[in-house]
């Protein structure tokens, strides 16, 4: 019903715009017949204002992904490098969360572990919203930082590394069985804020998946009981978004970039010295306000990426009507 709902909504938008497009038209032809300029110019502004709303359905049917209407995890992971590694993570962590918070998502710290300077070595985050893993699934990859750093007392340009891992949190309707003999439980002590408890007792849970070597951890209740709930949901998303990636190498090997992520394999480069540049390796995408990317603006290459998923094209921004 949910799904005939969407689609019944998605007809009716579509429908709407293209009968005020019609009506628009209609009344520019009456204009010039008359010579009433007024007119002519009020409906033409009224079709440029479609736009917006025209973009905003084509990039719908962009998230039209078996999971793309679910909420989703995102991990965030240190590079090499130490302290300048961790501080990117960091920012990484940040900019996804205002990005999420810009489009009215909720977001939960599930699990995270502090660096021992500055910055974090790795975190995952929950986001809730609609289309929540839509968006956010080819984010997935190495984030390279160039930039003066703060950690140097030479002040010398450094060049730091962390990845992103975007999978979808699944519903009750889908089964995922994994037998405990099939994985390693570990548990430990909590880092970072939370209080005596979280300092004196294991709560904090980490599962593998033996088979495939997958790993997630859990430490955002001071419950080992509810940590370890918790961890089994991620681990069965985690197993359905490997089901999902292998569906979409064989429906189309070409648009199946996820399996070229590695170390080795950068996405997006976030330049700050000695120019400002945001340059999305894949698509081509660039900014030159990397400020406002760090700070969530990251639109315009979610819409380039999932462009290129999908369509196999060039990957460029959906371009408003002229």
């Amino acid at each position: 019903m949910r799904e005939r709902q969407q689609l019944d909504d998605g007809i009716k938008a579509i429908g709407g715009l293209g009968q005020a497009l019609e009506d628009n038209i209609g009344l520019i032809e009456l204009g010039e017949e008359e010579g009433d300029s007024g007119v002519v110019a009020e409906a033409e502004a009224a079709i440029r204002s479609l736009s917006g709303e025209i973009k905003a359905r084509q990039i719908e049917t962009l998230l039209s992904g078996e999971a793309d209407a679910n909420d989703t995890y995102l991990e965030v992971h240190a590079g090499a490098g130490g302290t300048e590694s961790q501080d990117w993570a960091s920012m990484l962590m940040r900019m996804y969360t205002r990005w999420a918070e810009r489009r009215g998502f909720k977001v939960e710290l599930l699990e995270i572990h502090d660096g021992e300077e500055a910055g974090i070595k790795s975190a995952t985050l929950l986001v809730k919203g609609h289309n929540a893993y839509g968006w956010l699934k080819t984010e997935s990859g190495v984030h390279r930082l160039v930039r003066i750093s703060p950690y140097d007392s030479n002040a010398r340009r450094h060049t730091s590394f962390a990845s992103v891992w975007v999978y979808p949190v699944i519903d009750d309707t889908i089964d995922i069985a994994v037998s405990e003999a099939d994985v390693r439980i570990d548990t430990y002590r909590a880092s970072g804020a939370g209080g005596q408890h979280v300092n004196t007792t294991d709560s904090a849970v980490r599962i593998t998946h033996l088979a495939t070597g997958i790993v997630v951890a859990c430490q955002q209740e001071r419950s080992q009981h509810k940590n370890r709930a918790t961890a089994w949901s991620m681990l069965r998303a985690r197993l359905y978004e490997l089901e999902l990636q292998k569906r979409e190498e064989k429906a189309n090997a070409e648009a199946a970039s996820k399996t070229d992520i590695g170390w080795g394999h950068q996405i997006r480069s976030y330049v700050l010295q000695p120019y400002q540049l945001v340059k999305d390796l894949r698509t081509g995408v660039e900014s030159t306000s990397p400020q406002d990317v760090l700070d969530g603006d990251l639109d315009s290459f979610m819409e380039a990426s999932l462009s290129q998923r999908i369509e196999g094209g060039a990957g460029q921004p959906i371009a408003d009507i002229d």
